[in-house]
């Protein structure tokens, strides 16, 4: 594959003004492939082929659109392999993690989407009047680099189900997934013109896409800060815009439950992935009386942690995504050193055996207070902060008192007790006693961390306008 091309209108095409972005391997540091920064004319002709396969698309039928699915279901397991690859390269995404996880979550939203094609009414009849659900029409879509493919799937899979077509921006920093992954589409027999793929940065391309007048929405996954560019540009037009964006999630450890287990549960969660997970439990509220086990049980799980090359086999963590995350996440390390929270271990630095590459130590702050800078920022790197609290109510609402509402999560042995709390958490999933949810539950958030919701049929209607049609006969 030229990595320097673009898929436009069902083939791979160069860009109109050449410019090229490094593609950064985060455990080398070094560039191992480039491609190319897109402009706001490959926008535009990207969105003009989605406008004219639309056309034809939106009127599939739901057979033709879920034998389309089936095929794409076939075909991306023959490229799994170098889809996981890719996310190991560009990401540094441990082996297992690439394969185990990352790739595979991929398929699980094809799976999904099939399911809920399968099992969604499009045209209902109420009273004296048709409902009808129809495609949006033509969706700008941006991408994020932590989990690449389950964020490219968890979009392009339902709009494809939907009937729409679509420009899609993958990361800059994790796009060689993206671009296989449009191989596989192409395999499939997706019609040209109906998936297109323009890479670039986001204030050139996507901006572009926010602003432009034929995408009927947006959809989003980034930081909060990207998502209220994207909205800002997007205002003009009046487009949809949906937003996954970041978090800062409590995990509420309740004093009826093991509380050793939880709190290695709970650091073995979060840490997964090197903390770049936006609905990662980083704000760990643990009861006042039971403080110094927790501690304890932090430290030991959080240094039983492997910190390793991900083209090694094995259960450990790699490198965050570049330079900038790494130089940020060390800024906040210190940061919580400064503010006076307790560093129970981890900190600044690289790990010894690892001098390149930009590999961050499993970092745990205790005495940590919830006005704290590492208590508020979305760090997005392995750093966990404990917060200790008196009872049920303080330990909601220092758990309430964010910007953020993406995720919660409750340990406890008494399950009313865990569904009760997890009733009054301002959050748009709570995980109770660590597990999460699958391809077919609703993912998005409250607050700052978002709007609407990706995955099953929630995924699904997302990209679906509802019409009326009125003055049937009265029956």
């Amino acid at each position: 594959m030229d990595h320097l091309k673009f898929y436009i209108d069902g083939a791979w095409v160069d860009p109109i003004n050449p410019a090229t972005i490094d593609v950064i391997n985060p455990a080398t540091e070094k560039a191992f492939t480039q491609v190319s920064a897109g402009s706001a004319e490959d926008v535009d002709k990207a969105v003009l082929a989605a406008r004219r396969a639309f056309v034809d698309y939106s009127q599939w039928s739901v057979q033709q659109r879920l034998a389309l699915l089936e095929k794409i279901r076939v075909v991306y397991k023959k490229y799994f392999d170098e889809i996981a690859e890719a996310i190991q390269l560009e990401m540094g995404a441990p082996l297992d993690l690439a394969r185990g996880s990352q790739a595979k979550l991929g398929a699980g939203h094809i799976k999904s989407s099939i399911k809920a094609l399968l099992n969604f009414s499009f045209e209902t009849v109420e009273e004296d009047m048709i409902l009808r659900h129809e495609p949006i029409g033509v969706c700008g879509m941006i991408t994020p680099w932590n989990w690449p493919m389950n964020q490219v799937a968890v979009k392009v899979i339902p709009a494809l189900a939907a009937g729409c077509t679509m420009v899609l921006k993958p990361s800059e920093e994790s796009p060689l997934d993206s671009m296989i992954f449009a191989e596989v589409l192409a395999e499939a027999g997706v019609p040209a013109g109906v998936f297109n793929l323009v890479n670039g940065y986001g204030p050139v391309v996507g901006e572009a896409m926010s602003r432009h007048p034929q995408i009927d929405m947006m959809s989003f996954t980034g930081s909060t800060r990207g998502g209220i560019a994207v909205a800002k540009a997007a205002a003009d037009t009046v487009k949809r815009v949906g937003q996954e964006l970041g978090g800062k999630s409590a995990n509420i450890i309740l004093i009826d439950t093991d509380i050793e287990k939880a709190v290695k549960d709970g650091v073995g969660y979060m840490m997964g992935n090197s903390g770049q997970s936006c609905n990662a439990p980083t704000r760990m509220l643990v009861p006042n009386s039971k403080l110094d086990v927790a501690v304890a049980a932090a430290k030991e799980a959080a240094e039983s942690i492997g910190v390793d090359d991900p083209s090694k086999s094995g259960n450990h963590i790699g490198p965050v995504v570049n330079k900038v995350q790494f130089d940020k996440i060390q800024g906040l390390i210190q940061q919580g050193i400064d503010e006076g929270a307790t560093l129970v271990t981890g900190g600044t630095g690289r790990p010894e055996n690892l001098p390149t590459g930009y590999y961050v130590k499993p970092t745990i702050f205790a005495n940590v207070d919830n006005n704290m800078t590492i208590a508020r920022e979305e760090i997005f790197g392995p750093v966990l902060v404990i917060i200790g609290y008196d009872g049920e109510d303080e330990a909601v609402a220092i758990a309430n008192d964010t910007d953020f509402g993406l995720a919660a999560y409750v340990s406890s042995t008494e399950m009313e007790r865990a569904k009760m709390v997890a009733r009054r958490l301002r959050a748009g999933q709570v995980a109770i006693n660590y597990v999460g949810g699958t391809s077919d539950t609703p993912f998005g958030g409250y607050k700052q961390s978002g709007n609407g919701r990706e995955k099953g049929k929630w995924g699904l209607a997302e990209f679906l306008e509802l019409k009326a049609i009125t003055g049937l006969p009265r029956r």
